[in-house]
């Protein structure tokens, strides 16, 4: 594991300290006041650029920020909350049902909005900090300007996906000008302004950084043609997919290609290596944030919003049991006798994982009775370790959890916390990214290469996979798409499964859902099925117009004096 001491600056972003006895009138290690941040040193100003970096990764179980288990596995057809019950988090079972009117509700989405701003504040602080150092002192001045508009822009782009209508305003504004920002910015020139801070890393940082986990070039290339992507599906104002902007996805294909032609990223040899410690950082990590133990501090800096989604009944854990795979996931794994999805009929049964075919990537994703339980073959996956079997079935979630013996993992009461990275953009992602562009641009031929790449090492990554005596859990048969009847429509099909299968339970398929413009259809055809499998989702209904976003906390509305408007539907 590293051993990097980020924490040293995490409370550098403060901006003042108060005391009203004389013997506490000290000043703590790393802490700045108001009158150091007037006139900043550059080890000040590196402190704070820090403490910017640290907060891309402060969400919390109850206000994530960078694990969209909740906003984007959970509210998709990919997995069900789980827990004890319905009850248990109930906030989530709300957002699983698409009910998002509650008091509680407006709480746990309001602490992912205030975390999200608490870290566009301190991208802030620390600019204002740069802004004023002269280039001669502070030779690093452009290079960390341009890091810190891509974490804002990084900020600003969860944001945008999760909210839509958001405010926007960069360094340069005051505590009152930011309170006269209202949300209702024009849905591109929002997007523009994302893009502009991308654009401006693009243009100013290197491509390779000194510190691995500083952005680089590249970084900021492959996250501006991912807001492009998104941008190019163009909605109205109330979230319908009206066109697709021929012109943005062809700077999504130059971006992307930027990245690959660069030489500096590849696919690893098996997907298990992004999902384990001893393997982060590795040629498929484009940007991570990065995360410590036995860094000096007590519990070190570790992940906490994965930390629900442990099998309960492990021995090894004894909590919490969430983050359910759907049986609708488990069956989208499934292949014909071609290692082919199974497009039309994938969902037309229970499938029989004792004879059916499957991608390899489900033993990567989800844990099931007897298979290796995250590639520890001598503790094969229970289930007697599922907390309510009776309400959301026997499958569990795994990519982000790690083994009790990893040395990356940290049990904190009855909650876990881990020290692998978490990767915001992979190597993957940029090349099913450009795979989309060039078939939404009639280029459908260029995009086959990409997902058969794709796929041939999903095919390879088994390396992990066997069970105690030697033979697979699975009977595995992932095979290569061939030119033949590579349409369009057909492409853009394998396109939207293999985006699936790639990042299962990793928090996108909602986000991709919408961007396409077919949320409403697919997941209430996904509820009208699993709810007879899963009769806690009878109720369940995704409104088109409303349900593509969340709505903008009330707290936030009442606090601006309705300067904030709030999203259609609510």
């Amino acid at each position: 594991m590293k051993k990097i001491i980020i924490a040293t600056f995490i409370t550098s972003g403060l901006l003042f300290f108060s005391s009203c006895k004389k013997e506490l009138d000290y000043k703590p290690t790393g802490l700045l006041s108001s009158a150091d941040l007037a006139a900043p040193t550059p080890s000040q100003v590196e402190g704070l650029v820090t403490a910017a970096y640290a907060a891309i990764g402060n969400g919390d179980m109850i206000g994530p920020i960078y694990s969209d288990w909740v906003y984007g596995s959970v509210r998709s057809d990919d997995a069900y909350k789980g827990g004890g019950g319905t009850g248990d988090v109930g906030e989530i079972d709300a957002m699983e049902h698409y009910n998002l009117v509650t008091p509680t509700i407006d709480a746990f989405i309001f602490r992912t909005w205030k975390n999200l701003f608490k870290s566009i504040g301190r991208a802030n602080v620390a600019l204002r900090a740069v802004n004023s150092l002269a280039d001669a002192d502070y030779p690093q001045k452009k290079t960390r300007q341009a890091e810190l508009r891509f974490l804002r822009a990084h900020s600003y782009f969860i944001m945008k996906k999760l909210y839509k209508n958001i405010p926007i305003f960069d360094e340069t504004a005051s505590d009152v000008d930011i309170l006269k920002v209202a949300n209702d910015l024009d849905n591109d020139a929002s997007w523009n302004k994302i893009a502009d801070d991308f654009q401006f890393a693009i243009d100013n940082l290197p491509e390779t950084q000194p510190e691995l986990a500083r952005a680089n070039k590249h970084a900021a290339e492959a996250y501006l043609a991912k807001v492009r992507l998104y941008q190019a599906y163009k909605q109205d104002a109330t979230h319908h997919v009206t066109s697709i902007d021929q012109p943005l996805l062809q700077q999504v294909v130059t971006l992307t290609q930027a990245v690959i032609s660069s030489g500096k990223y590849a696919l690893s040899a098996d997907i298990a290596n992004n999902f384990l410690p001893e393997t982060e950082n590795g040629p498929e990590s484009v940007f991570a944030i990065q995360f410590s133990i036995n860094d000096g501090t007590t519990s070190g800096r570790l992940n906490y919003e994965d930390g629900l989604n442990y099998p309960h009944g492990a021995p090894q854990y004894g909590c919490c049991g969430f983050h359910a795979s759907s049986q609708n996931l488990v069956n989208a794994f499934t292949t014909d006798a071609n290692g082919l999805p199974n497009f039309e009929t994938f969902n037309n049964g229970i499938a029989d994982l004792n004879t059916a075919t499957v991608d390899v990537r489900i033993d990567h994703t989800v844990g099931i009775e007897g298979h290796p339980y995250k590639y520890n073959n001598a503790l094969p996956f229970s289930n007697s370790w599922v907390r309510d079997p009776g309400v959301y079935g026997n499958f569990h979630t795994m990519r982000n959890q790690q083994l009790a013996s990893s040395s990356s993992y940290f049990k904190n009461g009855p909650f876990m916390g881990v020290a692998k990275n978490y990767d915001i953009i992979r190597y993957d992602d940029v090349l099913l990214m450009q795979a989309e562009a060039y078939i939404q641009l009639g280029q459908q031929e260029k995009a086959l290469p990409l997902i058969n790449q794709i796929r041939a090492r999903a095919a390879a990554s088994t390396g992990r996979l066997k069970k105690a005596d030697g033979t697979f859990a699975s009977h595995y048969n992932v095979g290569q798409y061939p030119a033949a009847g590579w349409t369009k429509d057909y492409a853009f099909k394998a396109l939207q499964w293999e985006r699936r299968l790639e990042f299962a339970t990793e928090g996108s398929r909602f986000f991709d859902l919408v961007r396409w413009g077919i949320a409403e259809p697919t997941l209430n055809a996904y509820i009208n099925i699993e709810k007879v499998r899963r009769t806690f989702l009878a109720t369940a209904k995704f409104t088109a117009g409303r349900d593509e976003y969340l709505p903008i906390p009330q707290s936030e509305i009442t606090f601006t004096n309705g300067l904030y408007k709030q999203n259609p539907g609510y």
